[in-house]
């Protein structure tokens, strides 16, 4: 069983909730805790073994000793459900597919959205429903419009951007808030936006990486997840970056949908707090 806490923090926490799960013959089998100082918050996440029949038992004792407003789960869903969201770019959507067809990616893939037709093959091959849901000829609302009704029929608990190349509005954001997670080919904050290959090419870097984040309506600027670098040297090409950072999006993107497959991840003030 997996309980996640996060409260305001206070002396004695912890020796309250280890207690806790020893009147209820659950042993401990890892405990990870993290207590930001400069905003007085505690976070936590058990994992427990024993019998779990009454768990709205112990999550109401479990805010009984916490303090007020504390946000408590038992036991979130182990298997996840996504929605995929692509373009053109098969990397990282292919390694979803693989860990999705084997059991290992920890969430199960309702559908992949995309709004070219050029990854609508490989889906067909794992018998993952692809829907090709094209910008042109329509407006932007018309497009997200019709993409938005095909994610709510799925019902996902999170939306995943696998090289998604364009930007979802406000209004699409507020239907998942801090549920979307994006893949960005940079080393954030650095080069946001478009092209941030040819940007570190120009600039010269000796580093270049990625940086999985949730989205927020700043462009590129929600709460980071994981990130990743690898060296680079003067003589890597634009196109060398490009082919060495998608090995780097693929590995960041995978670590962070594992992280909050797990349960591991918490969001606050645009922020993460990641318990591994």
């Amino acid at each position: 069983m997996i309980i996640v806490i996060q409260c305001r923090d206070q002396v004695g926490l912890v020796a309250s909730i280890s207690a806790l799960m020893a009147r209820h013959h659950y042993n401990i089998v890892s405990l990870g805790e993290h207590v930001d100082v400069a905003e007085n918050l505690f976070f936590m996440r058990l994992e427990v073994d024993g019998n779990a029949a009454d768990t709205q038992t112990l999550e109401q004792e479990l805010c009984d000793i916490l303090p007020p407003q504390a946000l408590v789960k038992i036991n979130p869903k182990p298997d996840k459900k996504i929605v995929v969201l692509v373009t053109k770019e098969y990397h990282c959507l292919a390694d979803i597919l693989v860990r999705n067809y084997f059991g290992t990616l920890g969430a199960s893939v309702q559908c992949v959205i995309g709004n070219h037709a050029v990854l609508a093959d490989v889906c067909r091959r794992f018998d993952v429903p692809f829907h090709h849901i094209s910008y042109e000829g329509q407006t932007k609302q018309q497009a997200e419009g019709q993409i938005t009704s095909l994610v709510q029929q799925s019902n996902p608990d999170y939306v995943v951007l696998a090289k998604f190349m364009r930007i979802l509005s406000p209004a699409f954001n507020s239907l998942f808030p801090m549920r979307i997670i994006n893949i960005h080919h940079s080393f954030l904050p650095a080069f946001v936006g478009a092209s941030p290959y040819k940007q570190a090419f120009e600039r010269g870097v000796k580093l270049i990486g990625a940086t999985a984040h949730f989205v927020s309506n700043e462009l590129d600027e929600g709460p980071i997840i994981a990130q990743q670098i690898i060296p680079v040297n003067h003589g890597y090409t634009a196109a060398d970056m490009v082919t060495a950072g998608k090995e780097v999006e693929t590995s960041v993107l995978a670590k962070a949908l594992k992280l909050v497959f797990d349960d591991r991840v918490f969001v606050y003030n645009n922020k993460t707090v990641v318990i591994e």
